[in-house]
């Protein structure tokens, strides 16, 4: 879009909150000629500057070419709901949504990336820098800004958000909290509700996502946009299907509930495009449950569906948060919390306890890991600072929320749901990823969001009424859980050769992989690298991976990049 004959922009996302930009953008004299958010973007830069995209809620990757100040500005959302990946080299500066355009733009052979393989594959992390898995190619960092100047032909980031505790949030008392917390999640809801198409919800039955779909059908029917349309992807395996808990929702909130049972056929038939579409490795299958479901949305012709994620993040709903929650209380306290825990969970003091000591001490996790993953070359297992990184930050939960959300586990799931979506020209919005829902739940006391052994007590108390109580105090959740081990065991003589014909494992592998010693996540990972490596066609690194691996920190900045301000 053009605008003033000074600026053009390309966007990709959502401003929830551009009518009101719009209305006050409107008293300062500016005039419009659609009614779209892409033109509220181009007024507000040109009335405020960079500064706008602090007044933006929403989710966003733009570039905005400034004709008059010769340089182009580039935002990205606060959490990186919606990415950007750009390429520095020697005569090309390029940037896009998919890492596939830059790939092609380069014209240059796909190189690995061996420090973030490597995080990936015996860490388990990934997204957690600004690196990808491809050599050269690396996000805008969530939260950042990048500007580039075309009279000088080089850039910089600056970042124009942290996640930080506002004041007050911590003495709210619980009644006053969760009066906050809901008023701010009916807010996020009705925002992204926004839309000119039909909306639906990702419905998994778990407490998260019926959450979403007890507040939000009720705000569309009564606003007569018709019965909202909800998608559920039932497992299989018995022991996992929730299908029952997401027609109970369904029933309650009437929502026309769609079930649908993927096969294994039809995860075989889907692999390539997965990767394809996912672009870098991943960890789980489960990635393909989404895929359907998103697949089925675009069958019944619904174009924006709301999904649960950040939510865990936010309120503490990972059993590993437990190990921080002991850690930050007196130890009678903690005594009696284990057992509360142990009653409200579905972990057993043994497993509480171990988890306790297994999260707080590095060494503990290290060794397990360098064992786990002997069959790696020693450069391979020798360093580990994202596991000290994140044991240190067990010592305060608020630190270890803090890694989660910026780096070690949003990050990540953010790209699966935007791959899965904008596959199937699908747009997926994340109610609980409003920025100031997630600054109300950062701040709130801890001791409101794990409460006598519950995760994400507040949630549970807040949609008392909403949600049926069965839902709301369940100890065992799934989420789209497929059934891997049916799965997994009709393509396993596939994945092997896979595995056994990749060049890059087989640079990482000190010794022929014995696939009976190999747990299933493990077994996985490496194939997903195999087929990543295979339909993008990756080469390892010409000056090997032991020298990188060595040398590099995730410190450094991008190339190109300058300094960011204290």
């Amino acid at each position: 879009m053009h605008y003033r004959d000074r600026y053009v922009i390309t966007f990709n996302g959502e401003i929830y909150n551009y009518l009101e930009l719009r209305a006050q953008l409107l008293q300062y004299g500016y005039e419009f000629t659609s009614k779209t958010d892409t033109e509220v973007i181009l007024a507000a830069y040109d009335k405020w500057g960079s500064d706008c995209v602090n007044r933006f809620n929403g989710m966003w990757a733009f570039a905005l070419y400034d004709k008059q100040q010769e340089q182009i500005f580039c935002s990205r959302d606060r959490f990186g709901v919606k990415p950007f990946y750009y390429s520095d080299g020697a005569e090309h500066f390029v940037f896009g949504s998919e890492i596939k355009q830059l790939l092609a733009a380069r014209n240059s052979a796909a190189v690995a990336n061996m420090r973030i393989v490597r995080d990936f594959l015996v860490e388990g992390y990934h997204g957690h820098t600004h690196e990808t898995f491809f050599n050269g190619i690396h996000h805008l960092r969530a939260g950042h800004n990048l500007i580039f100047s075309l009279r000088t032909n080089s850039f910089r980031e600056v970042k124009y958000y942290s996640l930080k505790i506002r004041d007050g949030l911590p003495q709210l008392d619980a009644t006053a909290a969760t009066d906050m917390f809901l008023a701010d999640f009916k807010r996020a809801i009705n925002y992204e509700l926004r839309s000119d198409v039909s909306v639906g919800v990702c419905l998994s039955g778990g407490l998260d996502s019926s959450s979403i779909a007890g507040l939000s059908s009720k705000i569309y029917n009564a606003a007569a946009m018709g019965k909202m349309q909800a998608i559920h992807a039932k497992s299989s395996e018995k022991a996992m299907d929730e299908s029952a808990y997401a027609e109970a929702v369904a029933k309650r909130s009437d929502i026309a509930l769609s079930v649908i049972e993927p096969t294994a056929a039809e995860f075989i038939d889907a692999i390539d495009e997965v990767v394809y579409f996912q672009e870098e490795p991943f960890a789980t299958p489960s990635i393909f449950m989404q895929y359907f479901v998103f697949e089925k949305a675009k069958q019944l012709g619904c174009k924006v569906m709301l999904d649960g994620q950040g939510c865990d993040e936010l309120l503490l709903g990972y059993e590993r948060y437990y190990s921080a929650h002991l850690r930050s209380m007196p130890l009678w306290r903690a005594i009696r919390e284990l057992f509360l825990i142990e009653h409200n969970s579905r972990l057993s003091l043994r497993e509480i306890l171990a988890n306790l000591v297994y999260f707080s001490v590095s060494g503990i996790r290290i060794k397990n890991l360098q064992r786990k993953f002997r069959f790696l070359k020693p450069e391979y297992t020798r360093d580990f600072p994202n596991i000290a990184r994140l044991t240190n930050g067990v010592r305060d939960i608020r630190d270890m929320q803090k890694m989660e959300i910026e780096s070690f586990q949003l990050p990540h799931l953010l790209r699966y749901v935007d791959r899965n979506s904008m596959r199937h020209s699908i747009e997926a919005r994340v109610p609980f990823l409003d920025h100031q829902l997630v600054e109300t739940c950062f701040g709130i006391g801890n001791q409101l969001k794990i409460k006598n052994g519950w995760t994400k007590h507040v949630l549970r108390v807040a949609m008392h009424g909403q949600v049926d109580r069965n839902i709301l105090w369940r100890k065992i959740k799934f989420g789209f859980e497929a059934p891997e081990a049916s799965w997994i065991h009709e393509v396993r003589s596939s994945m092997e050769q896979a595995i056994n014909g990749s060049p890059l494992l087989t640079e990482m592998c000190a010794h022929r992989l014995d696939f009976s010693k190999l747990d299933r996540s493990t077994f996985w990972k490496l194939y997903s690298i195999a087929k990543w490596e295979a339909v993008y066609a990756v080469q390892v690194h010409p000056e090997g991976s032991s020298a990188s691996l060595r040398l590099r920190t995730h410190a450094a900045a991008p190339p190109g990049c300058a300094p960011e301000p204290a």
